[in-house]
C-alpha cells in the first residue's frame, strides 16, 4: 500500500490545549484565521518555483496546513458542535484534495488503486464529522455527573461535553500531526502503518521492512507535540 495515501489522510492537526474552556473569543478567532490565511498565501507563493505534480502537491499541502490551523481555531476560540463538525470536514476534504494531486502522478492500476484509497479515507473522515465522533465518553474526562441534580447536574454536564470535545479533538490532532510527520521523513521509506490516539498515548500498527524503521517510526511519534506516550505493535514483514 502506497505509504503517502496510508499517512497523509487526517482530520486535524496536533495540538495541546489549556484545561479550562475556551472563551469563545471572535477577536481571538478572526486574528488566528486571518494568520492562517496570510500563512497560507506565502506556503502558495513558494509553490511557484515547482511545476507540474509538484507544484500541484505543494499547493495542496499549504491547503492542509490552513485547514488544520482553522480548526485549531476553531478549537480553542469557539469549541460548539457545529464549528467543529465543519473545521473537520474542511480538514478531511484538504487531505483527500492532496491525496489526489500525489496520485496524479500515478499511472493504470497503481493509480485506481491510489484514489480509490483516498476516496475512502474521505467517505469515513466526513462519516466521523457529521456524527461526531470528536466527542470522546463521559469516561475519558474523569467527570461523573450521574449523582448530581438540578443545575449542579446541568453544569456539570456542560463541562463534561467541553471536556470531551477538547480532550478527543486533541487526540485528532495529534494522530493527524504523527501521520503528517511520518510521511516527512525521509528515511522511512515503506510505511503500512495505523495511527490511533487515546488520550495522548499514540498506538502504532501495521507492517515495516525493518526493525530500523519501527524504531524510526516510535521516535518520530514520541517527538510529536502533545505525545504523552508511544505504544507500538508494529511487525516486520
Amino acid at each position: 500500500m502506497n505509504k503517502l495515501l496510508l499517512l497523509v489522510m487526517a482530520t486535524a492537526a496536533s495540538a495541546s490545549f489549556a484545561a479550562s474552556a475556551p472563551n469563545n473569543d471572535s477577536v481571538a478567532y478572526k486574528n488566528a484565521t486571518q494568520k492562517a490565511a496570510a500563512d497560507y498565501k506565502s506556503a502558495k507563493d513558494a509553490c511557484d518555483a515547482q511545476s507540474g505534480t509538484a507544484k500541484d502537491v505543494c499547493v495542496e499541502t499549504a491547503k492542509v496546513a490552513r485547514a488544520n490551523s482553522e480548526a485549531q481555531a476553531a478549537m480553542q476560540y469557539r469549541n460548539d458542535k457545529k464549528s467543529m463538525q465543519k473545521a473537520q470536514t474542511e480538514v478531511a476534504d484538504a487531505n483527500y484534495n492532496l491525496a489526489k494531486a500525489r496520485c496524479a502522478s500515478m499511472t493504470g492500476a497503481d493509480k485506481s488503486g491510489c484514489l480509490d484509497t483516498a476516496k475512502s479515507a474521505h467517505v469515513a473522515a466526513i462519516n466521523d464529522a457529521k456524527e461526531g465522533r470528536q466527542m470522546a465518553d463521559t469516561a475519558q474526562t474523569g467527570i461523573d455527573c450521574s449523582n448530581m441534580t438540578g443545575t449542579d447536574k446541568v453544569g456539570c454536564e456542560t463541562r463534561s461535553k467541553t471536556a470531551q470535545a477538547r480532550d478527543s479533538m486533541a487526540d485528532t490532532m495529534i494522530t493527524t500531526k504523527v501521520k503528517t510527520e511520518l510521511l516527512a521523513e525521509p528515511s522511512l521509506k515503506s510505511l503500512d502503518v495505523h495511527v490511533e490516539t487515546t488520550n495522548g498515548t499514540v498506538m502504532l500498527s501495521g507492517f515495516v521492512p525493518s526493525q530500523a524503521e519501527v524504531d524510526k517510526a516510535v521516535d518520530v511519534a514520541r517527538n510529536v507535540k502533545g505525545v504523552n506516550k508511544v505504544q507500538s505493535s508494529l511487525r516486520i514483514k
